[in-house]
């Protein structure tokens, strides 16, 4: 994206009837550490990738506790991220005090796509640089939203946001069918997976990456590093078991053509000036 005479405010709209503005916020989003979430009839886990600006940092958190039944994964410009998961909470509490029952996390949304949207329609502010993934609980079962700097939400079966979640898309878009009935541990195994999609080439382990659950009967809650290596370590082992085991295969294959191409050399005569076939 480049500089132009449009994108002075976010109130001022293109001819092309573009704000640039909040698209300049959504690629924010874009530049953010990758995050992911997928759910469940019963369960909801986010996924996030921990980065640190430099070896002698600690990484920023990026996954946060709204209430017990709601927790929010970011992309993007964390300190947004922080102000909005504290609105959310301010909102939880307020709720849970009026009406003494948990806040609906479909309200909840609504109401954080509201604050975002007002931010798209005064030129003295700016637009969130921030995207949420928002898992809930409530008594229709597990959601799954994505709050955008636009002030648009959706729901989805499984989502990624932030620097190379293209990975983690196209992961999910071949499981997701199999994530409504998934098992909680099965949806944290979905979950590191597609973490490790994003890496491309690096090596995952438990201290680039924070693994949170919510679901029936379970609070929300961020799993301890050791589980979450644990989790990896397993990985790694079938991996290795499925290595040997494909290597005979391909042993026999290559004995086989051994074979088959000394049985053409015995009986079969080559004759001169005709070309070899491509293989």
């Amino acid at each position: 994206m480049f500089r132009n005479q449009y994108d002075t405010d976010v109130t001022t709209w293109s001819p092309a009837g573009r704000l640039f503005q909040v698209e300049y916020a959504m690629e924010a989003v874009k530049q953010g550490s990758a995050a992911i979430g997928l759910r469940s009839k019963t369960h909801v886990v986010l996924g996030c990738v921990n980065k640190a600006n430099s070896e002698l940092s600690s990484h920023q958190k990026k996954i946060f506790k709204v209430d017990d039944h709601i927790g929010v994964a970011i992309a993007g410009l964390t300190a947004d991220g922080r102000v909005l998961s504290r609105y959310m909470r301010n909102e939880c509490i307020n709720y849970n005090f009026t009406y003494e029952s948990p806040l609906p996390v479909g309200r909840l949304v609504v109401q954080l796509a509201d604050k975002a949207q007002v931010c798209t329609q005064r030129s003295w502010k700016r637009p969130y640089g921030v995207g949420l993934l928002v898992a809930g609980l409530d008594e229709s079962g597990a959601h799954l939203y994505y709050n955008c700097p636009s002030g648009n939400y959706f729901e989805y079966q499984a989502f990624a946001i932030g620097s190379r979640s293209q990975a983690a898309k196209t992961y999910l878009e071949r499981r997701f069918e199999n994530f409504t009935d998934s098992s909680r541990d099965d949806l944290v195994k979905d979950a590191i997976t597609a973490i490790r999609e994003t890496l491309q080439g690096e090596t995952l382990k438990s201290s680039i990456c924070t693994i949170a659950v919510v679901g029936v009967g379970e609070p929300f809650h961020i799993l301890d590093q050791g589980t979450v290596q644990q989790i990896i370590d397993t990985f790694e082992i079938a991996a290795e078991q499925e290595g040997p085991a494909a290597e005979p295969d391909a042993a026999t294959g290559q004995d086989t053509a051994v074979e088959q191409g000394a049985a053409a050399d015995q009986g079969g005569s080559t004759d001169e000036g005709v070309a070899p076939m491509d293989i």
